[in-house]
């Protein structure tokens, strides 16, 4: 039983992360009993973000989870407080359980436009554009999370394909360079999409899940979360178009790929057969999803409801119209988005310990060392750096709860108040996609089947959105300390 115990722990994880983690449970409580709580503290939000950082070698939950379990016990904090994180932020609970799942019934409609990108448009720069374009779009209008899955399955969907590609690749002279030529262009074209997602959910409360959190604070609707940040994230998603078309242009080191003739030949003679296939009750499908999607985007504009229960009412109507009529029908749309949902709430166990505790009050109070706009430039690149090694929403949550209490405290105006919103917001979505950690659907793209497949790794992935991360980040920077 004993040996059983050991090789269940944390499962198939490397052993060296095995035992970091229970090193870390052994000097959790000495540090908390014999040198002080807010040490104890600030040591638990650093193994925290070690095990967001190392998402790859093991899922937050169980690790992450037993740190914030463990915190509980010897208390850093209590249930109590835990439950009023989770309530105040309950908002952000129903966006990542209902509007997730609510985008899985339309996710047919998506899938099919953006493989219609890939027969339609030849000219992989336009390609490239375009389909970031699109992805930011949806990703204002829907979840970050949620175009990521769909972008995932659109490259599935190609490389199902992948032994009719391999037997036409196999026949020409080149064949294996033009394979890895297609992976390539696979890998350039999901990273200009993720991008996207990236861009367009810094702009609405739709997009990530911390938007949401702060416009709750804040007080914002859907229209009044785009007026606050504007100035902002417009001139930030124009810079991030622009050079994704310039990175293709130029072949960046890492882009460039081009689809090969003999895989584009067989994708659009397996798609058109596929339309030929078309059967009435498909076409029924796609025009149901197309009406659901507009009302999707009407009802988030004008702020109807909340967002997961617009989610909710979405769900409704096409298990009324598209016959959906058992338990089991339900159950698969939430696989997606119930893990992160877990993960979120143990965010907010550790989140408080850091009230609790007071663990980044120093820090906020000395980005409020300074005066006037270089105050917004440091409250951003803080966010940025801190969400670039860790998890964006998790440092958003400790900020913005920071920011808070400073501002009940009467310590600056409530124009003030909305701008430093704002800063928070752009600086934990904008440099944050330096590394995979740093986003959730980046990370979802990480760990998804697809990546190695595609020869997609950790490093090629920073790699990739190195030049996207610089020019993205001082784009904020400057529209942060010029236009607002």
């Amino acid at each position: 039983m004993v040996n059983l115990l050991v090789s269940n722990f944390l499962g198939k994880t490397p052993r060296w992360y095995k035992l970091t983690i229970l090193a870390f449970l052994i000097i959790n409580p000495i540090v908390f009993f014999f040198v002080s709580p807010f040490w104890a503290g600030w040591l638990l939000l650093l193994q925290f973000i070690f095990t967001l950082a190392m998402a790859t070698k093991c899922y937050p939950v169980p690790s992450g989870g037993l740190l914030a379990l463990q915190a509980v016990i010897i208390g850093l904090t209590s249930p109590e407080s835990v439950y009023k994180e989770a309530l105040i932020n309950f908002p952000v609970i129903l966006l990542l359980i209902f509007m997730v799942a609510a985008i899985y019934y339309i996710k047919d409609i998506i899938f099919l436009v953006f493989t219609k990108l890939f027969t339609v448009i030849r000219d992989k720069r336009l390609l490239s554009l375009v389909f970031c374009f699109i992805c930011a779009i949806l990703a204002a209008f829907l979840d970050a999370l949620a175009i990521m899955a769909a972008i995932i399955a659109v490259c599935f969907n190609l490389l199902a394909m992948y032994n009719n590609v391999a037997a036409a690749l196999s026949g020409t002279e080149n064949g294996k360079a033009e394979m890895e030529e297609f992976k390539g262009f696979l890998r350039n074209v999901i990273m200009h999409g993720a991008v996207g997602t990236v861009l367009g959910g810094n702009m609405t409360i739709v997009g990530v899940p911390h938007n949401l959190m702060i416009a709750s604070k804040m007080g914002w609707s859907f229209s009044d979360f785009f007026q606050h940040c504007a100035a902002v994230s417009i001139p930030v998603i124009i810079a991030g178009l622009i050079l994704c078309l310039i990175l293709e242009t130029v072949k960046f080191p890492g882009f460039g790929y081009k689809m090969p003739e003999s895989a584009y030949n067989v994708i659009v003679r397996e798609y058109k057969a596929k339309l030929a296939r078309l059967s009435r009750q498909s076409l029924f499908s796609y025009i149901l999803q197309g009406i659901v999607l507009i009302l999707l985007f009407v009802s988030l504009a004008l702020h109807l409801a909340e967002v997961g229960l617009i989610g909710i009412a979405l769900m409704v109507v096409v298990a009324a119209f598209g016959g959906l009529i058992k338990e089991h029908d339900f159950a698969e749309a939430f696989n997606n988005a119930m893990p992160f949902v877990l993960l979120i709430l143990i965010f907010f166990a550790v989140l408080a310990v850091v009230e609790d505790q007071s663990l980044v009050t120093p820090l906020v109070q000395w980005v409020f060392t300074f005066g006037g706009k270089v105050q917004l430039l440091m409250l951003y690149f803080a966010n940025g750096a801190l969400s670039a090694v860790s998890d964006n929403v998790f440092i958003a949550s400790v900020f913005i709860k920071e920011v808070e209490q400073l501002y009940l405290q009467g310590l600056f105006s409530n124009e003030w108040y909305s701008k430093l919103a704002v800063a928070v917001s752009i600086g934990t979505n904008v440099p944050a996609i330096a590394t995979p950690n740093g986003h959730a659907a980046l990370l979802f793209l990480l760990t998804s089947s697809l990546a190695p497949k595609i020869d997609l790794s950790y490093w090629q992935m920073v790699k990739l959105t190195l030049p996207y991360t610089i020019a993205m980040t001082v784009t904020g920077g400057a529209a942060i300390y010029f236009f607002m």
